[in-house]
């Protein structure tokens, strides 16, 4: 179940991770900004870090602090078992949660990150390699019943994007096979470097015309992380010598 929220005016506390076998997809980028975008809005926000390298971590400790709130979790680091059961609460008040996953993520670590999760997104970069990764990734997580079983929302998320490009077009042909969303095109920015270098999401950027392009891509993101009613695939399909993902509501195919 969710975390509960605190005393007082609250809204229904969310958790949302990152996930992807493959390492550099954009993950720690997606959890910090997505971290700052609620931060921003008022959501009381708690950013936790299971990757051991700590990048969200040090995005954090970087973050100026006139720049809204975030409580940040170190969940990668070497503790005792009494340590790090406190020092993975998440404070009664939150309102988000935001969870950045290493890669190569398998087995009981997986399961139990997708399980605690109402929302899992999917950072996919327009590459061979990793669009074949993420291929593998989606069907594991539906063939062994971690993400059939579990309450979870997934979208899918096409990261450092340049258009007009041969494999942009192949990572768009790849997303048009799942029936469950690609929700944002990210392009191709130094942009969210400039704002992580500050400690800072693309949302904090003043004056904002300065990164609004960058901004105008959220829109469709946070509008489908807030949309009330969402779907989660339910099952597989194989077709065509590939994977092809359905969603199942009340035994019939949407």
């Amino acid at each position: 179940m969710p975390e509960t929220s605190g005393v007082g005016f609250s809204r229904p506390s969310k958790r949302i991770t990152l996930l992807n076998y493959k390492g550099g997809c954009g993950k720690t980028l997606i959890a910090v900004n997505v971290a700052g975008y609620y931060a921003l809005k008022g959501y009381k926000t708690t950013l936790i870090d299971h990757d051991r390298q700590g990048s969200a971590m040090h995005w954090l400790a970087l973050r100026d602090r006139t720049a809204p709130a975030i409580h940040g979790i170190n969940a990668g680091k070497h503790v005792s078992y009494e340590t790090r059961t406190w020092q993975l609460h998440v404070p009664p008040d939150t309102e988000r949660v935001v969870v950045d996953s290493p890669a190569g993520l398998h087995g009981h670590d997986l399961e139990e990150l997708v399980q605690k999760s109402d929302i899992i997104l999917v950072p996919v970069l327009p590459s061979e390699v990793d669009i074949h990764a993420a291929a593998a990734f989606i069907g594991d997580l539906l063939l062994d019943g971690r993400l059939r079983h579990a309450r979870a929302s997934v979208g899918v998320i096409a990261n450092r994007v340049r258009a007009n490009t041969r494999v942009y077009e192949s990572l768009k042909r790849f997303l048009s096979k799942l029936d469950f969303p690609m929700i944002a095109e990210l392009r191709d920015t130094q942009n969210y470097l400039r704002a992580a270098e500050r400690g800072l999401s693309i949302h904090d950027i003043r004056p904002a015309t300065k990164v609004q392009r960058d901004v105008d891509d959220w829109a469709p993101l946070v509008e489908w992380l807030e949309r009330p009613e969402r779907q989660a695939p339910t099952a597989i399909n194989s077709a065509g010598g590939g994977t092809r993902m359905r969603v199942i509501d009340g035994g019939r195919d949407n």
